[in-house]
């Protein structure tokens, strides 16, 4: 029953992270709120930090039950799977002005959009940090094998189909054919190598 929860709580906090960015909803929050819009942000990414947060901690209330023992090897791999993706989130977030992602920058973000960024990780992948999330979350589960962070590995895969494509209407819809260009030529989550 408590992974069950868990899982529930992957859905709501997905489902909740989908909806509150959607550009209908902010428009609608933005009447509402008018001149206060410019705080929703910040709002947003408490919000979403708490509940993510939340859930890592109920995980960790559950009494962990093992899939498997892990050795030296399953460790290294997980903290180097997670360093690698810690890596690529803090890389490519370094062309992205982070107190405008958190909210720290009170601004309406539907009447100002920064520039797209094509450079940088996102050369190569079009989400960086959902590359980078999902090798921490494998990373994690390789270092703490149990069910809970299965759950969390499981919710995310299956979560980042749908979160891309609602992600990538709204980028089509800001950026419009600078955006559509940018996507046929740069993969989603897995890099190309070619020369």
């Amino acid at each position: 029953m408590e992974y069950l929860i868990l899982g529930f709580g992957w859905v709501l906090f997905y489902g909740s992270h989908t909806f509150l960015a959607s550009l209908n909803i902010k428009r609608k929050i933005r009447s509402l709120l008018k001149g206060l819009y410019k705080w929703y942000r910040l709002a947003y990414s408490v919000f979403s930090g708490l509940f993510f947060l939340g859930l890592f901690f109920y995980a960790g209330s559950i009494s962990s039950q093992s899939l498997f023992a892990p050795g030296p090897g399953s460790t290294y791999l997980g903290f180097m799977f997670a360093t690698f993706g810690t890596i690529i989130c803090v890389k490519s977030m370094r062309r992205v002005s982070v107190t405008r992602f958190i909210g720290l920058r009170p601004q309406d973000d539907i009447a100002e959009t920064e520039p797209l960024v094509t450079e940088g990780w996102y050369r190569h992948l079009r989400h960086p940090l959902y590359a980078g999330l999902i090798l921490i979350f494998v990373g994690y589960f390789l270092y703490v094998p149990n069910w809970a962070s299965l759950i969390h590995l499981i919710a995310l895969l299956a979560y980042l189909p749908l979160g891309i494509h609602f992600e990538e209407q709204k980028l089509l819809e800001v950026y419009g054919q600078e955006y559509a260009a940018y996507k046929t030529d740069v993969p989603a989550i897995i890099p190309r190598f070619q020369k």
